[in-house]
């Protein structure tokens, strides 16, 4: 019996962000009928994590593998998401907790990201756009490298006048100053691309600043219940099982 798969994502007061995660869970089953894919929350949404490893050894489970829904390696994924299991696992020491690498940084989120740009209406042929690729922003600078590093990539493979990295909070720029250096480089039109997975408080922020210093911006929804993504969880949970069974053969895939 294939070890259930925990998706675990932060949690927001925004009941879009649970539902949004909840659809991509329902694309999960979809793609691996055969798997048993269960959702967690690191905070501020129900069911918490503890509770649903809970429920997993509760199932006669001997194994779970849990797959942080996390875009990078910042201060959830290395104290948060350890932290939910280690106690899980004092409480349940004979039930195997395998812990999955975040997703990122991974080549499925910028195809993602790209696709919802598209959908909103962002041509790569246009010379006369600057791109916004906003994302949350975080004290970890890693992070914040991650989506830079990312838009430069876009800037390079596309006719665009400039993409930048943006940022809600934590981190520079914000959406303004990267409105304005991207008009001083020519920019006659804007989008937002979104590094986020769900909608939530962040998300709209960047769309409020964006409505005030560039109206008529074309935004991209969060990447939400993307297939892409799905199949990046699905292949987390697969390499930490590989893991398990082979721990020095393992490496992570980009």
């Amino acid at each position: 019996m294939t070890a259930p798969l925990v998706a675990v994502a932060h949690g927001s007061r925004d009941p879009r962000s649970a539902a949004t995660i909840q659809e991509l869970a329902g694309v999960l089953r979809d793609l691996r009928p055969d798997l048993d894919v269960r959702v967690a929350f690191l905070d501020l949404s129900a069911p918490r994590v503890g509770d649903v490893i809970s429920a997993v050894h509760g199932s006669g489970h001997t194994d779970v593998v849990v797959v942080p829904l996390l875009l990078g390696r910042a201060f959830h994924a290395r104290v948060d998401v350890p932290a939910a299991v280690a106690e899980a696992q004092q409480r349940y020491p004979r039930l195997r907790v395998h812990v999955s690498d975040v997703l990122g940084p991974n080549r499925r989120l910028e195809s993602a990201a790209r696709r919802r740009l598209a959908e909103a209406g962002a041509a790569d042929d246009d010379p006369d756009l600057g791109v916004l690729l906003a994302g949350a922003g975080s004290s970890d600078a890693g992070a914040n490298q991650l989506v830079r590093d990312v838009a430069q990539d876009w800037q390079q493979r596309t006719s665009w006048t400039g993409a930048l990295a943006s940022f809600a909070a934590a981190a520079d720029p914000d959406v303004p100053a990267a409105v304005q250096r991207l008009r001083e480089r020519g920019a006659r039109r804007f989008a937002v691309a979104s590094w986020f997975l769900a909608p939530g408080l962040l998300p709209d922020r960047i769309t409020r600043l964006t409505r005030e210093h560039a109206p008529g911006s074309v935004i991209a929804e969060p990447m939400g219940a993307d297939p892409g993504v799905a199949d990046l969880v699905l292949q987390r949970h697969a390499e930490a099982l590989a893991a398990a069974d082979h721990p020095v053969q393992y490496s992570r895939a980009q």
